[in-house]
């Protein structure tokens, strides 16, 4: 099984050089689904630094498991007759890592820099009169125009979440990277011992307070049951799945379904579908520079995919994976779908539309991240079919850090841009249209690929300042129908994501989108 047992030998090898020395404490060995090199989590959407954000900060407001936002780091909450000041009081004893209490002060910066780089909190700053300070504890979010999704917001589930940092690091300009990682969140990050692609360890934070209920998905009590988490960089999945069988290491996140066989076959290990919700894999192209500046050109390489073929590559296991067109997720509120496009390919439609498009045969540049599963078997499958259709396509193999580092350039290719790359987002944020970060047309403001639609943008502000229903849902429909009408991004299907863990000595892990590790605790 691709060499499974002849890799034993490597992953006792590099187990020797990450085992911890002997000591009393619990130590959680996990591998992540990509190394981490990036550690700011409001200056990237990658969802590596999503899950480091998720260990040492924390936020305002958390989504539980049905779905409703709650409290989080705030005590209390509330809201005007008007529903235009939104009064937010936080919890007694809130500190800092370094010991030094959490202030409305911090808060308010926090929202003010994660409200620059997301598309929801552009929103929602966009209809933001103040942000004003009541008391050391107390802060208000005075409106100047009606948002009637000011929770939804504060309490977004995925990147980027709106992470609550020092008012002296919440600080840092927005468009450049923090280096000051103190948070007040379960876990204290520990970068004395930081060894980029090696392993990425966390210590439990003693001056965390949870909740005082019990967890539940995002929300509740954020309980860390382990003094130790060390995420382990091991890129081969073959030498991971060694590793967990032979008891070196505790869970992988998000192991390739071909292995699911081989665990299910030890009755020390089992598969764990923490993401039910699932994730969809989206195709996203550069407004910027040519070809995919071109309306048309965006169109033809929508017509030229057929997402089973890449999914196949990816997943594997039709039960795994859906096929699915609606920008917005199949099966929901703003699920619309659209008949076979990006379903069976049209070849002549795409040929045509590469001519209308005047499309010059300049091999466009396709970034191949070669170590994330849950999105590095794609790229060989869509080349085939761009190409199938006239496109010439220079697919550059690289990692992922590589990747999120690259999709920031906004030069063209010759000057180290890029033009299609393709990436992962949970279901449950690319389900509305309000807060799906690739369907932003804000120009330089909107996510990687910087789509630049004045159409888009009047569309998404009446989306979120609509009060009523029914409304609210045409409005939806509209962004989905302009989505796919100029080529934001290309849906390419969804899948649930299983990870793989020693159930001999593991036990709490939470159903969540997120891969959370507080909750989980270890037998020695």
């Amino acid at each position: 099984m691709r060499g499974l047992y002849k890799r034993a030998a490597l992953a006792l090898a590099i187990w020797a050089s990450v085992a911890a020395p002997a000591m009393a404490q619990t130590t959680l060995r996990m591998v992540s689904h990509a190394d981490i090199k990036i550690l700011d989590p409001i200056w990237t959407t990658a969802l590596i630094s999503r899950n480091f954000g998720y260990m040492i900060y924390d936020t305002l407001f958390s989504t539980d498991a049905d779905l409703k936002v709650q409290p989080q780091m705030a005590e209390k909450y509330t809201v005007s007759d008007d529903k235009m000041t939104w009064t937010i009081t936080l919890r007694d004893g809130l500190v800092w890592s370094d010991g030094t209490p959490v202030t409305a002060d911090d808060c308010i910066a926090s929202i003010k820099r994660w409200g620059a780089r997301d598309s929801f909190g552009q929103a929602l700053m966009k209809a933001t009169g103040e942000l004003k300070k009541i008391d050391d504890k107390t802060f208000a979010i005075v409106l100047k125009q009606p948002f009637g999704l000011v929770l939804e917001a504060l309490g977004k589930i995925s990147s980027n979440v709106p992470f609550m940092m020092p008012k002296r690091v919440a600080e840092t300009d927005p468009y450049k990277q923090i280096t000051d990682y103190t948070g007040s969140g379960p876990f204290i990050f520990k970068q004395d011992e930081w060894k980029p692609g090696d392993k990425t360890v966390f210590v439990k934070n003693p001056r965390y307070k949870p909740r005082n209920e019990p967890p539940s998905m995002l929300a509740g009590g954020k309980v860390a049951k382990v003094d130790r988490v060390e995420w382990l960089a091991i890129p081969d999945p073959n030498t991971a799945a060694n590793a967990l069988l032979a008891g070196e290491i505790d869970l992988i996140e998000s192991p390739p379904p071909d292995l699911f066989p081989l665990f299910k076959s030890d009755k020390n290990v089992a598969l764990y579908g923490w993401n039910e919700s699932g994730s969809q894999i989206v195709m996203r192209f550069n407004w910027l520079h040519k070809p995919f500046d071109n309306v048309k050109i965006r169109q033809a390489a929508m017509y030229a995919l057929a997402q089973e073929p890449m999914l196949q590559a990816q997943v594997g296991d039709p039960a795994i994976y859906k096929v699915c067109n609606a920008p917005f997720i199949c099966g929901t509120r703003y699920g619309k779908e659209y008949g076979n496009l990006l379903i069976k390919p049209d070849l002549a439609k795409a040929k045509a539309l590469l001519k209308e498009g005047g499309y010059d045969g300049t091999p466009v540049l396709m970034m191949h991240q070669t170590d994330l599963q849950s999105s590095n078997n794609v790229q060989p499958v869509a080349k085939q079919q761009l190409e199938a259709a006239g496109f010439k396509v220079d697919m550059v193999d690289m990692d992922w850090q590589s990747v999120v580092s690259r999709r920031s350039r906004k030069e063209p290719v010759a000057q180290g841009g890029w033009d299609i790359f393709f990436t992962t987002n949970i279901a449950l944020d690319s389900n509305n249209p309000g807060f799906n970060s690739f369907a932003s047309g804000a120009c330089d403001k909107a996510w990687f690929g910087w789509p630049c639609d004045a159409e888009m943008e009047k569309l998404r502000d009446a989306f979120l300042h609509e009060q009523d229903p029914e409304k609210q849902k045409a409005l939806g429909l509209a962004i989905s129908d302009r989505a796919i009408e100029q080529g934001f991004f290309a849906p390419v299907g969804l899948y649930k994501a299983f990870g793989a863990y020693r159930k001999d000595r593991l036990a709490g892990w939470l159903a969540s989108p997120v891969p959370v590790v507080w909750n989980i605790s270890k037998k020695n």
